[in-house]
């Protein structure tokens, strides 16, 4: 494909998810050479710091194919860098470098807030970060949380099971209470992900909060018998309990006088019918959960400081519905001061559409989304491999010239050898290093230990330089 010259262009993509990494794979199969930056040291985003610690089998695999395509000799990986206003490099500096498009997939690294009273004071979290802090994805690695033993999970979906899994099975904390604006028909989480957690659910509590919003369920339609008929009583109170408070929406935060969590206060629902749907609606009703730590599972917003258009939690995309299959139109940042389409920079993945689906989305949304780009550059002169080599020179030395400590493919393989031999010797499946300065440390010396077995002629084949 490449250009319409038959020439390859060069292509930008930020961000080093699943998104990222499956873009970078369908704009290499097209002929194109690919520069992929990433904020963390490590690719694979989601797949390496969003999905649970011990699914080692589906971690694996994806691992597996992430550094099949990142060994591609068409795409050059930048780690450990930052994109945005203020950050490591803008994305005005990308288009002076003169990329002949730029993709971002940087996921949706924004944190999303319910805008209540006492939602800063300490013990109130999201929960995307505190999935990267059991992950030990820097800098979320060394926070601190102020957890204690009763905990509110605003949300009812898998990343709420994740917190809830972590809360019980790991930090033993005595109990979990998932706060939800609808009712238990609304879940949003997969009954086979729930059955880590399930152990711990306090079935007597739970037949009386369904008994307690029965005519609620009753008012639309839904069989409150059939729901009850799935909780009996446990044999054995556990020490530990999750339960479920069903019909609400949070209210404010309460404070203790340290400035801590003490309580949520919360508003009771009805449960409507609109166009098909169950629509929580607000009764004035105000209840008190008292509690330690509340935890916010409501999904994410996009990072607005990498520059783009910006509004309600998501960049602005193209509102004309243009012709093709997919439509560029979903694919295009839009300012709505100028009224046009950003040339030649593209959204996949979360930052086009955040927190909906997880890695297969993901990479099907990628894929659809490449077809766009590379329809678009195949309308563009290409560049020989001498222009190509300048421009990725020119992107080294801006970083170089700011002080970046950027990291390649190279360099993420010789720290993963250092985690597998401490896995190795730990006995457990994988080690992470928690924060930066010790990745950072690992790759230099493994980079001088590198450099000495060359110059001695040692070194075990031709190390490719990114």
């Amino acid at each position: 494909m490449a250009g319409i010259d038959g020439k390859p262009n060069l292509v930008v993509v930020i961000g080093a998810g699943p998104a990222g990494i499956y873009a970078a794979r369908k704009l290499a199969e097209a002929g194109h050479v690919v520069v992929l930056l990433n904020r963390d040291i490590k690719p694979g985003g989601l797949a390496e710091y969003g999905i649970f610690f011990d699914k080692e089998k589906m971690k694996e695999g994806l691992r597996k194919q992430f550094k099949k395509i990142l060994a591609d000799p068409k795409v050059f990986y930048f780690g450990h860098i930052d994109v945005g206003e203020g950050k490591d490099v803008t994305l005005n500096a990308l288009r002076e470098i003169g990329f002949g498009a730029i993709v971002v997939s940087a996921g949706a690294q924004g944190t999303k807030k319910l805008g209540i009273p006492g939602e800063d004071c300490i013990g109130v979290y999201h929960a995307k970060d505190v999935v990267y802090h059991y992950n030990k994805l820097p800098p979320f690695s060394q926070q601190r949380y102020e957890i204690g033993r009763k905990v509110a999970i605003i949300g009812m979906g898998n990343v709420m099971v994740d917190v809830a899994n972590w809360l019980l099975n790991y930090e033993k904390v005595s109990e979990v209470t998932v706060v939800a604006r609808r009712g238990p028909k609304e879940k949003a989480y997969d009954d086979k992900e729930f059955e880590v957690i399930e152990q711990y659910l306090d079935h007597e509590d739970m037949r009386r909060e369904i008994e307690r919003i029965r005519p609620k369920l009753e008012a639309v339609d839904q069989n409150v018998d059939e729901l009850l008929a799935s909780f009996g009583d446990k044999a054995e109170p556990s020490e530990q309990r999750l339960r479920f408070r069903y019909l609400c929406s949070p209210r404010q935060v309460i404070a203790d006088h340290q400035g801590r969590v003490a309580a949520l206060e919360v508003d009771a629902n009805d449960l409507v019918l609109e166009g098909g749907r169950t629509v929580a609606k607000g009764t004035g009703q105000v209840s008190r959960i008292d509690l330690d730590c509340v935890i916010y599972a409501i999904g994410d917003q996009v990072d607005s400081a990498i520059g783009l258009p910006f509004s309600r939690g998501a960049f602005v995309t193209n509102p004309e519905k243009l012709p093709g299959e997919p439509s560029p139109s979903f694919y295009q940042p839009y300012d709505p001061t100028t009224r046009k389409v950003l040339e030649g920079i593209y959204l996949v993945g979360w930052s086009r559409n955040a927190s909906v689906g997880l890695v297969g989305v993901a990479k099907q949304d990628a894929e659809r989304g490449i077809k766009v780009v590379n329809a678009y550059l195949a309308e563009k002169e290409g560049l020989s491999a001498t222009e190509i080599g300048r421009k990725i020179e020119a992107l080294r030395r801006r970083l170089e010239e700011k002080g970046v400590s950027f990291v390649t493919r190279e360099d993420v393989e010789l720290l993963e050898a250092v985690e597998k031999e401490e896995a190795r010797k730990r006995g457990t499946w994988e080690h992470k290093f928690a924060t930066d300065e010790e990745m950072l440390a690992i790759i230099a010396a493994k980079r001088g230990m590198r450099g000495e077995a060359l110059a001695a002629g040692v070194a075990n084949g031709p190390v490719k330089k990114h």
